[in-house]
């Protein structure tokens, strides 16, 4: 059964940087994007970055764009979300998902897997 467990989320003074895993298993990992989600409190869920199984990535959200970037390692089944020049704004739980498809995708409502979610809080 396909599984994504997310790790690395934390407390972080803004404009400092956090790292955060998602490890996958279940499936053919190497084949199918992973995109990150983010959900603040009140707010929607919202995709913030994808990576394809080719490790091309794109950007759903024009407010990372510069700071947060996506990588993948297909042997070791993960993918890393790579955060720099956090803002109070990013606070929010990130969700790594998949739905088993070759390309990216924002709409979170595709998505069928989903990790458990790891908090990031950024204070100003």
């Amino acid at each position: 059964q396909v599984q994504l467990v997310e790790s690395g989320g934390g407390l972080v003074q803004a404009g400092g940087s956090l790292t955060l895993s998602c490890v996958a298993s279940g499936y053919d990992f190497e084949y199918y994007v992973i995109t990150w989600f983010r959900q603040a409190p009140g707010n929607e869920r919202e995709g913030v970055i994808c990576i394809e199984g080719d490790g091309e990535v794109s950007f759903y959200s024009s407010s990372v764009k510069g700071r947060f970037t996506m990588s993948r390692n297909n042997t070791k089944k993960t993918v890393w979300l790579h955060m720099t020049g956090l803002k109070p704004e990013d606070t929010a739980v990130y969700y790594c998902a998949t739905d088993k498809q070759y390309y990216c995708e924002s709409d979170a409502n595709v998505y069928d897997y989903w990790g458990q979610g790891t908090q990031v809080t950024v204070s100003s």
